[in-house]
């Protein structure tokens, strides 16, 4: 008997432990009206730029030091930025939802779930500037999930978060193998370049 409450008093302590810390974690959720991932996708001889939204939260410790999150990616808030005809730009998106691309109609979101978050001090010429987190995830799209690795900027001021980051996303490795033939004059160079912008406030 003793033996039983002494192991059910270590499982108490353990759980309000557990409670404690959790109670001291801080929650952000992501500012879908003013978090972006803008995008750069580029044939040979010429390219188009626009943006998705960003929906998601963090999780940060009681110092600010975020230890992870999620965010959504509504392939439907797919935007371009360059094109000024309506009639093209209209042809340009939808053929960007369509099985060619991230095929909406079956897998309407992306999304990337955060495994890990590391200090940073390496030297990547393609990092955002004054980058100071290694940010390790695994990213959705199109039906496949793939970790990524990225260096990032994340700041925490009071109850506001910011994160920023610069990477490329080869959509090959998620299944978007259409245009990917060099000796094509359909080739679409298959590296995208993404900067994500997000500003998260605490809950």
């Amino acid at each position: 008997m003793k033996k039983l409450l002494s192991v059910f008093t270590i499982a108490l302590i353990a759980a309000t432990a557990c409670e404690k810390s959790k109670s001291k974690q801080r929650l952000y959720e992501v500012n879908s009206t003013t978090s972006v991932a803008e995008w750069k996708g580029a044939a040979p001889d010429h390219f188009h730029v626009g943006s998705f939204a960003v929906k998601g939260s963090l999780t940060a410790e009681e110092n600010g030091a975020v230890k992870d999150g999620s965010f959504l990616i509504p392939i439907a808030s797919i935007q371009d930025f360059d094109l000024q005809d309506p009639a093209i730009k209209k042809q340009l998106l939808d053929h960007l939802k369509s099985p060619d691309f991230f095929n909406m109609a079956v897998h309407p979101n992306a999304e990337f779930k955060i495994s890990k978050i590391e200090p940073y001090a390496g030297n990547d010429e393609d990092a955002v500037a004054n980058a100071n987190k290694l940010v390790t995830g695994n990213f959705s799209m199109v039906g496949q999930t793939h970790p990524i690795t990225f260096p990032a900027r994340i700041n925490t001021v009071g109850d506001s978060l910011k994160v920023e980051a610069t990477l490329k996303i080869d959509r090959t490795k998620w299944g978007m193998t259409k245009y990917t033939d060099p000796a094509s004059p359909e080739y679409i160079i298959p590296d995208a370049d993404i900067h994500l912008k997000m500003q998260a406030a605490r809950k």
